[in-house]
């Protein structure tokens, strides 16, 4: 396989993977706020190297090149502050709202036609596929572990620091606009694999059971011994890939290459 390739696409840093075929298949993903947590590291953990289709790894706002002071301590803070409007709701916007630029920035610079697009997404990033699903024409996508109701990870979030989120009216909304299972009909027929680990938070797991149910062309895929990260901490570089992470790699390669 090529070397990866970096670069900066309408001011959005990525990691992309050549194919080994001529193609213009191109596959995009968003990473994770677990490990992997940078495009580079993500593109590491899921390289499918076995799909014929350029995939490019695009990073997430406030997240790796783009880090404030680099570290998380910003992302962290934004969290604490308000999960929903400082963290999962103003992230997936700045994120979808910057894919179209991107798209075609890294379609230009790549040399990479108008052929098929997929997409995968992590986490947070399957929370980016999702809201991509209902505004951009897909061929097919994949979501791993993903954030599918901003309510399940507000729910995480008060049990790991312990303090009840104050929703309102403003919040309330930000979430039920990010609430994919109740927006099922906003996805509609796009393919979609719902890659979901055994050992995954509870919340997250019922979520990905209840969106691969409430969707047409949807499949649900557990994952035996898998919690919700995908590689070991930090996950701000890239690193060797677990032997978990190639189990989902293998799985998402055998879904795309049904698509492609």
């Amino acid at each position: 396989m090529g070397e990866p390739i970096t670069g900066t696409a309408a001011g959005v840093p990525y990691t992309a993977l050549p194919p080994s075929v001529e193609t213009d298949a191109l596959l995009v993903s968003w990473h994770m706020m677990d490990a992997p947590r940078t495009n580079a590291a993500f593109a590491a953990a899921l390289p499918l190297n076995d799909l014929p289709a350029w995939r490019v790894h695009f990073g997430l706002p406030f997240c790796g090149a783009r880090m404030i002071d680099g570290s998380m301590d910003a992302i962290i803070e934004r969290a604490q502050r308000d999960p929903v409007l400082s963290y999962f709701s103003l992230f997936v916007r700045l994120a979808v709202d910057e894919f179209p630029a991107a798209l075609a920035a890294v379609r230009s610079q790549l040399s990479i036609g108008d052929g098929p697009l997929l997409a995968l997404g992590g986490s947070l990033g399957g929370a980016v596929v999702l809201q991509n699903l209902t505004k951009t024409e897909f061929k097919a996508a994949a979501i791993v572990n993903g954030l599918i109701r901003v309510r399940t990870g507000v729910s995480l979030i008060e049990s790991i620091w312990g303090n009840p989120y104050p929703w309102n009216a403003e919040s309330t909304a930000a979430a039920d606009a990010l609430d994919f299972v109740a927006r099922a009909g906003d996805i509609g027929a796009t393919p979609l694999l719902v890659v979901s680990g055994d050992e995954d938070h509870p919340g997250f797991r019922t979520d990905a059971k209840e969106l691969a149910d409430s969707l047409p062309n949807a499949e649900l895929a557990g994952v035996p011994d898998l919690a919700h990260p995908l590689a070991e901490e930090p996950g701000m570089q890239p690193a060797p890939q677990s032997p978990l992470a190639k189990k989902v790699d293998e799985r998402l390669t055998q879904w795309f290459l049904r698509h492609v």
